[in-house]
């Protein structure tokens, strides 16, 4: 996203407009880098998410209160438009001081010029998980409250009756283990399939976000991470095609579906499925499941891999109260805020200090496995400002593959497309 397309430029600008981001008369501030000198704006994509807002609003109410410098105020959004809007305001230079951010486009906005590096203490930075810190070029430009986990939620009953070991994030299953629980659970005939990977979600970042961990653990990846200017090897070499092939025979061998429903946790809590690959977001459900464990995903030779990097906080690089917008960030790390949007969301606090303070994070706790899980296996997506043009390219390489398709031929494609592109952009600075 270094460089922007009139076309999608004037898509960005719509969306902003529809919902009310850029406008005339609609009291949003506009060309001021935040707003007037004494008020900060923050902007989130939170907008559907009723729990996370409240919390917002108690922080903000909290920092207002506690001095009178600067009056901090928030705007929520819908997240289907905010993308799009953050684009079209950066333009317009009208971004507000602070505004939250997917991990993922960090590198991206970044080095487009929407944000500039945090300066927080180092000793509150350096308690927050790694995966919650969004760090381009050795500089830290956002931070995250909280952090998501994928994981296998798994019927244990269903696991002990076909005599299979119960892993755990200490001793997860090798890839032998693994296929031979899928096999055994097969042979009971108590599923339809003994595992689902979720395939039924078409969007593209969960097609990144939940398969290439498994390409990882293989040895591969969607780029090479040394200088980030080349998929050369990485995603057409022996390891990538060694997942390739381990991922379409899952539906050969008739373990998963080629294509989920909707929803397939409802399938695997409804004992459709004795296995699915999913995330912390369903653990409430998991809760439900009289059976149900979480589990590690299984180590396919270069250990056990998940997704890492939630939504996070930046400040924009034309803020002209940066200091504030520094002080109000550091603020909001208190502990005490970050126990309860974790204990609020279901997600990963973003510190063991916040954990400790939230009921069921502890040791021992109920939700401890994802923290823990989180901390051993969270892999970041590539910190590259090439990254939504790896994502979609690799979403349809997986969703070719699982569905038949000649899989060295595809990788080879997807190859030439992303170096192609990484050429023709001059390699993203990188």
């Amino acid at each position: 996203m270094g460089k922007i397309k009139p076309r999608m430029l004037f898509q960005a600008v719509a969306a902003a407009v529809s919902v009310g981001l850029i406008a005339t008369g609609c009291g949003v501030q506009t060309g001021s880098g935040g707003g007037d000198s004494d008020k900060l704006t923050v902007w989130t994509h939170a907008g559907g998410a009723p729990k996370e807002i409240a919390l917002l609003k108690t922080v903000i109410k909290d920092y207002n209160a506690s001095q009178n410098k600067y009056t901090v105020d928030l705007k929520s959004f819908p997240q289907e438009a905010y993308n799009g809007a953050v684009t079209a305001a950066a333009t317009s230079k009208t971004l507000p001081c602070i505004f939250d951010v997917d991990a993922p486009n960090v590198s991206s906005w970044a080095q487009s010029g929407f944000l500039q590096p945090l300066d927080l203490p180092k000793d509150l930075v350096e308690k927050n998980l790694d995966t919650t810190k969004g760090i381009y070029k050795d500089k830290l430009y956002s931070i995250g409250y909280f952090e998501a986990a994928l994981a296998i939620f798994a019927h244990k009953d269903a696991l002990t009756k076909a005599g299979v070991r119960i892993p755990t994030v200490e001793k997860p299953w090798t890839a032998e283990e693994f296929n031979s629980a899928l096999e055994k659970l097969k042979s009971t005939g108590d599923f339809k399939y003994p595992f689902d990977l979720g395939t039924g979600d078409s969007g593209t970042e969960w097609w990144t976000y939940g398969y290439s961990p498994f390409l990882q653990s293989f040895g591969g990846d969607l780029i090479d991470r040394d200088g980030f200017k080349t998929a050369e090897g990485v995603l057409n070499g022996d390891a990538a095609k060694k997942w390739a092939a381990w991922f379409r025979g899952l539906v050969e061998k008739g373990y998963v579906p080629a294509k989920s429903s909707v929803d397939a946790f409802a399938d695997f809590s409804n004992g459709k499925t004795a296995m699915v690959w999913t995330g912390i977001w369903n653990s409430t459900g998991l809760d439900k499941v009289k059976d149900g464990v979480p589990l590690p995903p299984p180590d396919f030779g270069n250990g056990p891999k998940i997704g890492g990097g939630s939504w996070q906080w930046g400040v924009s690089a034309t803020c002209k109260q940066a200091d504030a917008a520094m002080d109000y960030l550091a603020f909001s790390l208190n502990p005490k805020y970050l126990s309860k949007i974790a204990g609020d969301s279901g997600n990963v606090p973003a510190t063991e200090e916040a954990a400790e303070m939230t009921p069921g994070w502890q040791k021992g706790g109920a939700k401890r496995f994802f923290l823990d899980e989180s901390a051993a296996f969270a892999e970041l997506r590539p910190a590259t400002p090439g990254y939504p043009y790896l994502t979609s390219t690799f979403a349809k390489a997986a969703q070719d593959i699982i569905n038949g398709g000649d899989a060295d031929k595809i990788l080879d494609k997807a190859v030439a497309d992303i170096d192609a592109d990484l050429k023709s952009n001059d390699y993203y600075g990188n």
